[in-house]
């Protein structure tokens, strides 16, 4: 935990931000601030916030991706429906 409080310090100093600065564009207290970048502890909502705050949120989404299925039946059925969607139908007329 406290590597993750070494980086968040990093990146802070790499943004030229005191710490004051930090925990005001995040939205949290300084004393949070301090804690996280000390212990590397902090709430989700604080941690998700002060990497808003350091530019660093685009991997956040990437943390929890939509499972590709749940069950074998899920699975056969995601397939038929993209089987079915890909199946294109002649158009036109015929003589």
């Amino acid at each position: 935990m406290t590597d993750l409080g070494k980086r968040i310090k990093a990146r802070r100093l790499a943004l030229d931000l005191t710490q004051q600065a930090a925990a005001a564009k995040a939205g949290v207290g300084h004393r949070t601030w301090r804690r996280m970048e000390a212990e590397g502890k902090a709430s989700i909502g604080d941690l998700v916030r002060a990497a808003i705050a350091l530019r660093c949120d685009e991997g956040i989404v990437g943390l929890f991706p939509e499972m590709a299925a749940n069950s074998m039946d899920d699975l056969l059925a995601q397939q038929r429906k993209a089987t079915k969607s890909q199946r294109q139908r002649a158009g036109g007329t015929r003589p």
